[in-house]
């Protein structure tokens, strides 16, 4: 069967353009002006038809047409009274025929399966990447949480010689890395706070008796770290790429 008119099988049902239908059947009559004419045989728009836009090359300007149905189609065809229309509408009606073979029914249903499976195929890779995508953000938060965890579950002050063996450090490495970091110096033996930081409840300092080697008795003050300072200094280092053991690799 010759092709009298280009048909559009993308739906459940076949339709083609309006103005692809006006142009054939050689209505003399403005293509806006007869669709209007046409309509009043009861077709409804969204049922029967829909409206879209064309570009017409020639006149380089976009212009109104129409996607009917093969039914209104066939109608139309029939109301012409013309040697075009009789010709078109058997056209038609010889592509519904085809159109409802039991073989091409069975083709549009297997074309659906393989529609719908391929869909929930995609569906299927796009769920399973998310989740790898969220199991991965998790793993990355878990050592943070982790030691988040450990420092919020300790009320009590740690040393910085404790803070020290999270990083994998001693405690003279941590010092000096603090004091690099423009957070402590030393004087007089004793490590401070510079006075930025001596207000924000970091420390508690206190004085504790010691014995010299020689034998002579002493005090020295002791500096211990508050969770709250254990936090700042975490944000710090981690912001200058040292991470505790938990978060490394």
């Amino acid at each position: 069967m010759n092709e009298l008119l280009r048909v559009n099988y993308d739906s459940d049902r076949i339709t083609l353009s309006a103005r692809e239908l006006h142009k054939f059947l050689e209505v003399t009559e403005r293509f806006g002006n007869w669709f209007e004419r046409m309509n009043q045989y009861g077709f409804q728009e969204n049922v029967d038809y829909l409206g879209r836009k064309v570009f017409n090359t020639q006149a380089h300007q976009e212009l109104q047409d129409y996607e009917i149905t093969l039914d209104m189609a066939k109608e139309i065809a029939m109301i012409q009274r013309s040697e075009k229309g009789k010709q078109i509408r058997q056209y038609f009606l010889e592509l519904e025929r085809k159109w409802n073979s039991p073989e091409a029914v069975m083709n549009r249903a297997l074309e659906y399966s393989r529609k719908q499976v391929q869909a929930l195929l995609q569906t299927n890779e796009k769920l399973e990447l998310e989740n790898k995508m969220k199991d991965q953000q998790l793993n990355e938060l878990k050592p943070k949480a982790d030691y988040y965890d450990q420092i919020l579950q300790s009320k009590s002050l740690v040393l910085i010689s404790q803070i020290a063996k999270d990083y994998g450090m001693g405690a003279p490495t941590m010092n000096k890395k603090l004091h690099e970091l423009g957070v402590q110096y030393k004087q007089g033996g004793q490590w401070l706070l510079y006075s930025k930081y001596q207000n924000k409840g970091y420390t508690h300092s206190r004085t504790i008796n010691i014995t010299r080697s020689d034998g002579r008795s002493d005090v020295r003050m002791q500096t211990e770290w508050t969770q709250k300072g254990r936090l700042f200094l975490y944000e710090l280092l981690r912001k200058n790429g040292i991470l505790p053991i938990i978060e490394q690799n």
